[in-house]
């Protein structure tokens, strides 16, 4: 008799399909780049990288694109993936065309080409093909000539989409052009600074001719062509200083072309998605490795070749050898799915990111962004419950102890006016106190455990017996959802919310009434944990049923952030043109949300290792762990729907499974 292990291997490690396609070249960066259905672009990125270049089209969605738009603006270096507000970036817009051609270029979208790195684009009057190839802080812009003629040149350093706010040309000459630049983040609540070197190019020679400054501060070159000629704009962007700036365009992108930029960026995003083996039928294997790329992008690195970087208190510091520093938060969405991701698909990223919170911290954090930030960022809300989410699975370098006073002292200050900003203060004074039970401060620890517990009463007044308001998007001041859709929010005290504040034929009779009315939003986060509790109330079988009809099916979405509609939009959560209309990705959100659904786990409380299991997606699912070891995943051709999950051999009933017993590695069947 095969032994059980082998046997579960065996049956989920074989399914009957055609060998299959590296993942990086399965993405599809035009997911979710059609009116709001993501707030996406196809821009050109590395993992985790500071450059997303990419096209500017009007009209435009948050981040400068909508792949149904006429005209092409230009092209610009940077870009807040799928947030909301009016998006941020839009640093640097260039914009290339023959001379006497006006405005915005026709843009031709049968020509539009994008992958993991590169896009490429037909536009304009008389035309010019655009090939466009981004590395971690260095880009590359080409533009080939289809005619001779005069080609004008213009790059718009006033360019943003959340507000310009100030630059400075240091270098007009084309062979080293230099600027300082400042521009607002996303929803305009603080400001960051960039320092940029570039250089231009026509045949692969420096140009000469000198450009001639707007007095709208834009710099404009008019260069003479031939047919086939190729203009390039090389870019590197430093969050430290020019001279910064200059050695990574010399150092990180040196001499370097196009071809082998788009290479070199290839291979990082093949490593970074290959963590993750997920042999499936080719939609479902697209749209995979398509929300992996997404939720691989967000935080930036950004220290330099030296390893220099600015913190968000505007000072200079240095990462140790070795290591990396990061910003670009936008973790009020994304400390709920994205991170965890990061931590088990890249975990030497997340243990840079635990000490960049740190950092943080340390630094002076402000609740969304201030005044001197290193690069756009959205909001740094519940950085301490990542902070500790990271730690407790091994990652980091940095003490976090250096943090607490920061995070203590934060949670004095956060607004608790409204019944949704005083659960999730709870939920940071949680992160304090277990932090501190961690790091040997008891006195600090049993101070916060009581202040994270001070919220019951008001959500016995507000959230025990609901009342008219219940189904009212910003009832009571809430922000973007229903008292519905808040009241399961304390994940980090479940068992009080469900043996005590509710009990347990309630919850469970409620948290049935919630999806029977269709109370839930899967396009927003606050309650996108809540398919996932079912597991908790005795009906797993449920969880599993929601969870594959919420990631693979057409359902009823009844909410945008503002409103609930008069009638549902019927439409996938998730699908190759994008996500349902109104459902921003969030910074990698919500493309996290649908790894975790795919691969059948989940972190149900960020804070504590554990990731709750689910049915995975049809697909034979293999994690290939830092630690060089596997685990397999996947179930049986016709599964049981009353099966516990099989872990190794052995039964799971209580569909827990802790962060240190997946890094063991083995197979988990159904």
């Amino acid at each position: 008799m095969m032994p059980r292990l082998l046997a579960c291997s065996a049956l989920i490690a074989s399914p009957a399909l055609a060998a299959p396609r590296p993942a990086v070249d399965l993405v599809d960066p035009f997911m979710g780049t059609t009116g709001d259905r993501g707030q996406l672009s196809p821009a050109a990125a590395a993992p985790f990288g500071m450059v997303q270049l990419g096209p500017d089209t009007d009209p435009a969605n948050h981040i400068g694109y909508d792949r149904a738009a006429p005209l092409l603006r230009g092209f610009s270096q940077t870009r807040a993936q799928g947030v909301g507000c009016r998006g941020g970036g839009g640093d640097l817009l260039t914009s290339v065309r023959y001379a006497g051609d006006q405005g915005p270029s026709p843009i031709d979208h049968g020509s539009e080409r994008a992958g993991a790195g590169w896009y490429h684009v037909r536009y304009g009057r008389t035309p010019i093909i655009a090939d466009l190839a981004a590395g971690q802080s260095v880009s590359i812009s080409r533009f080939t000539a289809s005619r001779a003629g005069t080609v004008s040149v213009g790059i718009d350093p006033r360019h943003s989409y959340a507000g310009h706010v100030d630059h400075e040309w240091l270098s007009r000459d084309p062979a080293a052009l230099s600027l300082r630049l400042a521009n607002a983040t996303v929803c305009g609540k603080g400001v960051y600074r960039l320092a940029i070197a570039a250089r231009l190019t026509v045949r692969g020679r420096p140009v000469q001719q000198s450009g001639t400054l707007d007095p709208d501060g834009v710099l404009r070159f008019q260069l003479p062509v031939r047919a086939g000629d190729r203009i390039e704009f090389h870019v590197a962007l430093s969050t430290v200083d020019p001279a910064s700036a200059r050695a990574t365009l010399t150092g990180e992108l040196g001499a370097q072309s196009l071809e082998q930029l788009q290479r070199r960026t290839r291979q990082d995003w093949e490593r970074a998605l290959s963590r993750i083996e997920f042999d499936a039928p080719a939609e479902r294997h697209a749209l995979f490795y398509t929300c992996l790329f997404r939720a691989l992008q967000w935080p930036a690195r950004i220290d330099d070749a030296r390893g220099a970087y600015r913190g968000t208190d505007g000072k200079v510091r240095k990462a140790p050898a070795g290591h990396h520093r990061y910003s670009g938060w936008s973790l009020w969405d994304n400390y709920r799915t994205q991170m965890p991701l990061v931590a088990l698909v890249a975990p030497e990223v997340g243990s840079d990111i635990a000490d960049s919170l740190v950092d943080l911290f340390v630094a002076g954090k402000a609740q969304w962004a201030g005044p001197t930030e290193p690069f756009l960022s959205v909001r740094t809300e519940h950085a301490g419950i990542a902070l500790l989410d990271l730690y407790r699975k091994g990652l980091g370098h940095t003490d976090p102890a250096s943090a607490l006073p920061a995070m203590a002292q934060e949670t004095l200050h956060l607004p608790h006016a409204t019944p949704d900003e005083r659960l999730e203060l709870a939920y940071d004074q949680w992160a304090v106190a277990e932090l501190a039970s961690d790091r040997g401060h008891q006195e600090l620890a049993h101070t916060f455990a009581a202040r994270a517990l001070d919220y019951r009463p008001l959500w016995r007044s507000t959230f025990r017996d609901l009342g008219a308001d219940a189904d009212t998007v910003k009832a009571r001041g809430l922000y973007q959802g229903t008292l519905w859709q808040y009241r399961w929010a304390p994940v980090f005290d479940l068992d009080w919310l469900r043996n005590e504040a509710l009990g347990r034929p309630r919850f469970a009779a409620e948290l049935e009434q919630f999806f029977d009315r269709d109370l839930f939003n899967m396009t927003n986060e606050p309650d996108i944990h809540v398919p996932f509790l079912f597991a908790l109330a005795g009906d797993p079988a449920r969880t599993d049923r929601l969870v594959a009809r919420l990631r693979d099916e057409p359902v009823d979405h009844w909410y945008e952030n503002q409103a609930k509609y008069d009638r549902p939009v019927h439409q996938p959560s998730f699908s190759r043109i994008g996500f349902a209309e109104g459902m921003d990705d969030d910074g990698g959100a919500m493309s996290a949300w649908y790894v975790w659904a795919s691969l059948g786990l989940y972190p149900l409380v960020p804070g504590e290792p554990f990731n709750l299991l689910s049915k995975p997606a049809p697909a034979a699912i293999r994690l290939h762990l830092a630690n060089r070891r596997t685990m397999i995943i996947g179930q049986a051709a016709s599964p049981d729907p009353a099966r516990a999950p099989i872990l190794n051999g052995v039964a799971r009933p209580m569909r827990i499974l802790r962060h240190e017993d997946l890094l063991k590695g083995g197979a988990i069947g159904w």
